[in-house]
This record gives structure tokens, sequence and C-alpha cells, in this order.
């Protein structure tokens, strides 16, 4: 299965002979047989309870990335810059179709990987694919992780990437008054976030925010995370573990910069695009937190990907509809930007 994975893109007659027929079910869920033989190689591979040195767990992601993701497309303009953060330059890079420098609509990326993992590397053709899809200025942020850096050091990189954007963009070719956020997991809670405060800082709030597969709450408590106790990819002990490495104690989790869910109001926030997947521990939280902002007014656009696991869009080699998610996605923030 090894071999299929770094060197094969499987068919899916393929993928459903290697499982033999034995699909994975969840009342009505079936979970996508691609989905499903990447999920059972990651366990396969891990020791349960074990977490390598931090260093070697943080190069497992890029290696995964690496052998199941398609390359980035070709773009005019992909540029490594620094922003101006609260403790010292935030590495950012950015991504655009376009080689001029004239004002685009931009969206800052905050990536994925349990506040732990995840770099620039990581998500590089994931944000290449949406500058090019969604025919915007992409700027991904290389936040401070944890343990290093634990609670809030990240929100403060991620919201103070965002003012700067928006006040000093221009001299990297962002349009200021169309400037929207996203990101996957630990990023798309940090998009959440950065939206609430925005709108409770006196900063402008972003044109759309886009959360893929958002952790939005420390209580572990929904039902998908009870079901998908020993899920795939993120299964609980190592959700507990992450959060463990990130914040520096039990009050923290009901900080709103930390879960952004128990805001007792989310008027006023932007528009959203929030997609989950039907087999990942996420997934009731996302929706709850749509639920939220539908009740507060905000429009909401929810996917639910049912038969797919945590991290599928950033999985599009061995997963093609992580790369029908991406497009969807581009297609929306395509339309806010341009309306």
């Amino acid at each position: 299965m090894k071999l299929e994975l770094a060197h094969t893109t499987l068919t899916e007659d393929e993928a459903l002979r290697l499982l033999d027929g034995h699909r994975i079910r969840q009342g009505s869920r079936v979970m996508d047989p691609k989905a499903q033989i990447v999920g059972e190689f990651v366990k396969s591979i891990r020791v349960p309870g074990y977490f390598p040195p931090l260093p070697e767990l943080r190069q497992q992601l890029r290696t995964m990335v690496t052998l199941m993701d398609e390359p980035a497309p070709g773009l005019a303009r992909i540029e490594d810059i620094r922003i101006p953060g609260p403790a010292g330059e935030i590495p950012a890079r950015v991504y655009s179709a376009r080689a001029d420098r004239t004002p685009q609509p931009t969206v800052a990326y905050f990536h994925g990987g349990g506040w732990v993992q995840g770099d620039l590397e990581t998500h590089h053709g994931l944000c290449a694919r949406l500058a090019k899809h969604a025919d915007v200025m992409v700027v991904a942020i290389d936040y401070r992780l944890a343990p290093e850096h634990k609670f809030p050091a990240g929100v403060e990189d991620c919201f103070a990437a965002y003012r700067w954007l928006r006040t000093q963009g221009r001299d990297i070719g962002a349009d200021t008054t169309r400037m929207a956020v996203a990101g996957d997991s630990a990023g798309g809670n940090l998009s959440a976030v950065v939206c609430q405060l925005a709108a409770s800082g006196g900063v402008p709030i972003p044109t759309c925010q886009v959360l893929i597969y958002p952790a939005v709450d420390f209580s572990l408590d929904t039902e998908s995370h009870h079901e998908l106790a020993d899920g795939h990819i993120i299964p609980r002990d190592r959700i507990i573990w992450y959060m463990e490495q990130y914040l520096r104690g039990e009050s923290d989790k009901a900080d709103l910069r930390a879960s952004p869910l128990r805001a007792p109001s989310l008027g006023g926030q932007p528009p959203a695009m929030i997609v989950t997947a039907g087999f990942d521990p996420l997934r009731e939280e996302g929706r709850a937190y749509a639920d939220a902002l539908r009740r507060a007014g905000v429009e909401v656009v929810y996917r639910e990907f049912p038969g797919q696991i945590h991290a599928f869009v950033s999985l599009t080699k061995a997963i093609p509809q992580g790369m029908t998610a991406t497009l969807e996605v581009a297609d929306y923030v395509r339309k806010r930007m341009s309306a």
C-alpha cells in the first residue's frame, strides 16, 4: 500500500480492489475508498500514544504532503516576504497568477497542523491552487508554533499579519479594500478568531472567511468527537496532545481566542464558507459554527464532504475530492471578492 500511495494515483476500481469490500461506514455515511486507503496507511505507520521529537513530527507532515498532494501549479509570482509581528518578523509567502503589482483581492491564509506542525511548504500547493483558481493574491502566514510558542502567540501573529495587510498591503500589490481570511484545521480556528478580533477591535472585518474543517471549541464534546475517537488522521489522543502543546492550561480552553464557538454573539462577522469532512472528529463543531453564524444573521455556505477524512484538501493526489473541495472554495472566494 505504501508503494501505491507514493507512486500511483489510484482509480476508484483499484482502490475498491485494495479494500476487498471492507468499506468503513457510519450511519448513512460511507468513507471514500481512496480516503480510507490513506487513513488506514497513516494508522499503520503510527505507534498509538507515541509522538516523535518535534523535528521528526514536523517533517512527517511535509513528507506526507509531498507524497500525496498534487504539485503546485506554476504562477507568475511566488515571493517570500517578511511581515512585522509582535515578536519579530513573521515569514510569509505571496502567490499570484499576475506578474505586476496592480492591487489585487487578497486572501491571508493560515495553515493547519494542530498549531504544532505545518509551514509554508506543507501548504504550498493548496495556496498556489487557491491563488490560481480564485484569481486572487494569497499571502500564506508562517505564524509561531507551539509548544515553543504557546497560545496566544499564533493568534497574535495572525492578527498582526492581517492588520498589516489591511494597512500596508498595497506595498506588495494587495487590494486593501478586498481582503479575506482562510485556513484549514488549526488555521480555520485562527481565521475565525481573526474575524472576531477584527470585529471587536475596530479593524475592518474580512470580505469573507473560509474555514476548512476548523477546530473552534476545545471542549471536544461533540457527537463526532465521541464517535470518531479512533478516527483517521486525528484520533482523540492526538487531538488532546495537540491541545496540550498549544494551550498554557485548562483556563485557556474558555478563551474566545482559542474556542471562538463560545462567543456569546457572532453578529457582525463576515460571510463564511465552512467545509467539513464526514469522518473527521471536527465535523460537528464546524457545523455548529455555521449554525451559530446563521443565527447571528451571517450568510453561510456550509459544505460537508460525507465520505472524507481530515486533511483531505491537502492530499489531492491520493484523494481527488480534495481538488474538488479546493475548486469550490476558489469559486466562492472569487465570487465574494468580485461582488
